[in-house]
């Protein structure tokens, strides 16, 4: 696990001495995903340049030192990631007798050879593993760009200046193309309202005008002569979600489970393969424990497992994750986490994620990374398991909702929404609280007005794919709110974009593997555990595994109503059943409560109307008018306003104000925070 950055086109701007130094400029921003080593290389005669920040792990000798060149000399390489099938490529090279005199084991020089006879592109769809990657071709002058299959590693790029002082830049974190003297800094306002929707901003757009995330499974070209980057896709998602669907495997569940078994060890060995200290991430959840479960039966010693667990009873996991682990034998570390602690992480957020960002979840997955650094360099996860074999329930319940809701004409249903709505959310709570001493406990609510008028903003759906959106959005109508704000096409906006020969539960799968995974999931979990120096892998999103997934059938997935069903025999095999089955938790942490106690005044800085209207960004009177619903107890608007903060925290952050509000320093929040630990014991 690397950090790269570079550019090209610098020779119109920057003396031959002054590239390298502007290349280690870049690179020492993202220095925590490469600590252990550095290196630029340039060519100044086509102003191009390559940089590197190395966490080692994989041969741990100079001889990984990159940028790397290829023994032919044609290829200059930097590399983020690992290739996890890299000692079988070499072994096929050497068998066709193609391969060169190797110099170390690394996989980046596996990925050089492999250039040299198979192309860039031969050699990437030969590659099993996690990856961003940049290559200059010095025979055809072209720099080449390209990204793994699902998304695990970041790589943004763009041209910036113009005309003859245009430099493209390309790095795996913002931050190392903001220090380019280039660098433009135009907030894009369509991302900024997309990041209002879901909480953060899909591919491929960025939150700067003029740079793009480069799109899972795709590759990019681009030199001098040819400035517009041509971009397509050499493994493509949802094709195989289509295909799979389409050709399922003819096996009884029984054959199933054998099989995915047998292909998840073998993801999981070789994801073990690492020169460093390894572990894994456990919460006691079928995923991670099946992740774990596999590396223990092949490990002849105890894996070490990480865990955090919250005092709160409605947060915590830790207590499952210590009961797996004792099942399995695993070296088990875990740390409770007070609610001081937590917060303490929010001011480091906006360094960490480097774009606005606002799964509120990014605080204890930064907080669990930081505990497994303490011991490992590198920690598996159980990511993915929910996107491939049909865990979340909201696939069950969207489904059945459009199943009910579909039998009811449009018109009906829009009239039906508007007549929940015209009532105030206050007076459905009244009427619930007269009628309460009247009604059975399971139709007893906490704020019902609030679930009625969000469940009649479903009613007036057009589609399955119009009700799940809006059931993953954040802000219904973001652009109403950001000013001048207009949402770009997305794929769960964009019918021309999907796919119609998938089932209902099967697109919103796709969906979520195809944008939630990658943009929110991936991107979280890279970033907090990348400013720790931690490597993540992701067993799950071994390609092989993805296509197998989709090629199950529905019935093996969801089977009597039991949600990955398939997954949970393979786990069965190895930790009881009844250490398993219980409710399905998120990993989160209780920001609403958090904002209406000791977040209030710093949220209050970030959300005052003056400041609002100054800024520029939001309509100050849609945002306080949720701050003061939630404020009061009346609606919970927690992610709405987390979402708002996180820009408005990212926005203090790159304007240098950093501290201009006193609410935002580390010592006040450790102020507020510890009083509100002592108030609350």
């Amino acid at each position: 696990m690397c950090g790269i950055a570079g550019f090209l086109g610098a020779n119109q701007l920057h003396s031959k001495e002054e590239q390298p130094v502007l290349l280690k400029r870049m690179t020492d921003t993202i220095v925590t995903r490469g600590p252990d080593d550095a290196g630029h290389w340039c060519d100044s005669e086509h102003g191009v340049g390559l940089g590197h920040r190395r966490l080692s792990i994989i041969d741990l000798s100079p001889a990984g030192h990159q940028p790397m060149h290829a023994a032919s000399g044609r290829y200059a390489i930097v590399f983020n990631g690992e290739i996890y099938n890299h000692l079988l490529l070499r072994r096929q090279l050497e068998c066709d007798e193609r391969a060169p005199a190797w110099r170390g084991h690394s996989d980046t020089e596996t990925l050089l050879a492999g250039f040299d006879v198979w192309g860039i592109q031969g050699t990437i769809e030969r590659a099993i593993g996690m990856f961003a990657i940049a290559v200059w071709d010095r025979e055809t002058h072209t720099l080449t760009l390209a990204r793994d299959r699902i998304g695990e590693k970041p790589l943004y790029y763009g041209w910036q200046g113009s005309g003859s002082n245009a430099v493209f830049l390309f790095g795996s974190e913002l931050k190392a193309l903001r220090v380019h003297p280039a660098f433009e800094d135009v907030i894009d306002r369509g991302a900024l309202s997309l990041q209002l929707r879901h909480n953060y901003i899909p591919a491929p757009y960025s939150i700067y005008k003029g740079i793009s995330k480069l799109p899972p499974g795709c590759m990019l070209t681009v030199s001098s002569r040819q400035r517009e980057p041509k971009v397509w896709s050499y493994w493509s998602g949802l094709q195989q979600a289509e295909y799979g669907s389409e050709n399922p495997f003819k096996w009884t569940p029984e054959q199933a489970v054998d099989e995915l078994e047998s292909l998840l060890k073998d993801a999981v060995r070789a994801q073990m393969m690492a020169d460093v200290p390894l572990g894994a991430f456990l919460s006691g959840g079928v995923d991670s424990s099946t992740v774990v479960a596999l590396m223990q039966a092949q490990s002849s010693r105890p894996v070490k497992t990480f865990s955090i667990g919250f005092h709160e009873k409605g947060f915590n996991e830790a207590e499952y994750a210590k009961a797996v682990a004792q099942h399995l034998g695993t070296d088990h570390t875990e740390l409770y986490v007070t609610a001081a602690q937590a917060m303490s992480v929010i001011p480091q957020l906006q360094s960490i994620y480097d774009e606005p960002f606002s799964d509120s979840s990014q605080i204890p997955t930064f907080l669990v990374s930081q505990l497994a650094k303490k011991h490992v360099t590198v920690s598996l996860s159980g990511d993915a398991g929910d996107e491939l074999f049909c865990g979340y329930n909201r696939y069950q319940m969207t489904a059945r909702l459009w199943n009910k809701l579909s039998m009811a004409p449009l018109p009906i249903r829009r009239l039906a929404a508007k007549g929940i709505t015209g009532v105030p959310v206050g007076k459905w709570n009244k009427l619930a609280g007269d009628l309460e001493s009247f009604l059975p406990s399971s139709m007893k609510l906490a704020n019902p007005g609030d679930k009625l008028h969000k469940g009649a903003g479903v009613m007036s759906s057009e589609s399955l794919e119009a009700l799940y959106l809006g059931l993953v959005s954040h802000w219904d109508d973001p652009a109403a709110v950001v000013i001048g704000g207009h949402e770009p096409a997305t794929l769960l906006t964009d019918k021309d974009q999907f796919s119609s020969r998938l089932s209902g539960i099967e697109r919103m799968m796709a969906l979520d593997m195809l944008t939630y995974l990658p943009d929110d999931i991936l991107v979280k979990v890279d970033r907090a555990a990348m400013s720790v120096s931690l490597e993540t892998r992701v067993p799950f999103l071994d390609h092989r595994v993805v296509e197998f997934a989709w090629r199950l059938p529905q019935s093996v997935k969801l089977r009597d109503g039991v949600s990955k069903w398939v997954l949970r025999q393979v786990l069965y095999r190895h930790v009881p059943k009844a250490l398993i089955e219980r409710p399905k938790m998120g990993f989160g942490v209780p920001i609403g409560e958090w904002l209406r106690g000791p977040l209030r005044d710093w949220a209050e800085a970030l959300l005052d109307e003056t400041r609002l209207h100054n800024e520029g960004f939001f309509r100050p009177a849609g945002v306080r008018k949720k701050w003061e619903e939630h404020l009061s107890g009346r609606r919970n608007w927690q992610y709405h306003i987390w979402d708002v903060l996180m820009f408005q925290s990212w926005l203090e952050q790159r304007d240098g104000n950093a501290g201009s509000s006193s609410y935002l320093t580390q010592d006040r929040f450790s102020d507020e925070t510890h009083r509100y630990a002592a108030s609350a014991s």
